[in-house]
């Protein structure tokens, strides 16, 4: 028995969920205590070692969050809303730390999710990403520097299968210029232009979504001024990046209060 923090993944098929499998099974600061898989998935019931290469050979995949993670400190979530949310609620039942990296949560997702949070210690970030939680502060420290004088766009790519769209990183770097503006950004956001649109509104946040390929993550946010562009980008070329993230926020939120916090919290840069 390991005396190391203990580490649930959820999804340990999908393509997040391997990637934080290699970076727990490698690690020496953390063990991996669980791992699920949606009902019906075909590694259900199966061995981790006949499945891929892991320490943890024996272990099985469950698909039941309560016999998967009895025993975890932490949970990681890179699922789906509806799969993230009934996790959220196993986390505030057992006092488990729940990361929470899924994106496209609807407003009544998010108010299930802070409900749980009085009892559990999640942190909800729409992208791990180190570096991409430097750069929203970045957006909204230019966007209270710039006026109305420069349009702000948010521009993100991502790869083929994505889902959601904008993207959850794309709606933080809006969220960060509209605060940056002292604006609402449901008041302001222009997520699509297609036919006679007219001119571009002023004080607009607009977003450009592309999709294609294995792009990973990129994300821009475009200052557009009379004569003159400011740009700050993220572009990120390895998945591993947002384990990495998802990992440390892990370590810091294990004896942390109830409470949700993000990646800004995290990184001890929050407002």
């Amino acid at each position: 028995m390991t005396d190391l923090p203990r580490i649930g993944i959820v999804g340990v098929s999908g393509r997040m969920g391997q990637v934080l499998h290699s970076l727990v099974d490698g690690s020496d600061q953390v063990a991996l205590g669980g791992v699920t898989e949606r009902v019906g998935h075909a590694w259900v019931g199966c061995k981790l070692g006949d499945l891929v290469q892991s320490h943890s050979a024996d272990m099985v995949v469950r698909d039941n969050p309560r016999a998967a993670f009895h025993c975890v400190d932490a949970i990681i979530d890179f699922s789906s809303p509806q799969a993230s949310v009934a996790n959220a609620v196993f986390a505030g039942e057992t006092n488990c730390v729940h990361v929470i990296g899924t994106t496209g949560f609807s407003a009544d997702d998010l108010v299930k999710i802070a409900d749980c949070a009085t009892s559990a210690t999640i942190v909800r970030a729409g992208n791990m990403s180190l570096g991409i939680n430097l750069l929203i502060k970045l957006v909204e420290q230019v966007a209270a520097s710039l006026d109305e004088d420069f349009d702000i766009e948010i521009i993100e790519a991502h790869h083929r299968y994505k889902v959601d769209a904008p993207s959850g990183t794309a709606l933080m770097l809006g969220e960060a210029a509209a605060t940056g503006r002292g604006v609402e950004l449901h008041a302001v956001q222009d997520r699509g232009r297609d036919g006679m649109t007219g001119a571009r509104q002023r004080g607009a946040i607009g977003f450009s979504a592309i999709r294609g390929g294995t792009i990973v993550g990129e994300h821009d946010a475009l200052f557009s001024g009379d004569g003159e562009r400011l740009i700050l980008r993220h572009i990120a070329t390895d998945r591993t990046i947002y384990g990495n993230g998802a990992l440390k926020a892990a370590l810091w939120a294990l004896g942390k209060p109830p409470g949700e916090y993000d990646m800004l919290d995290v990184l001890g840069i929050a407002t």
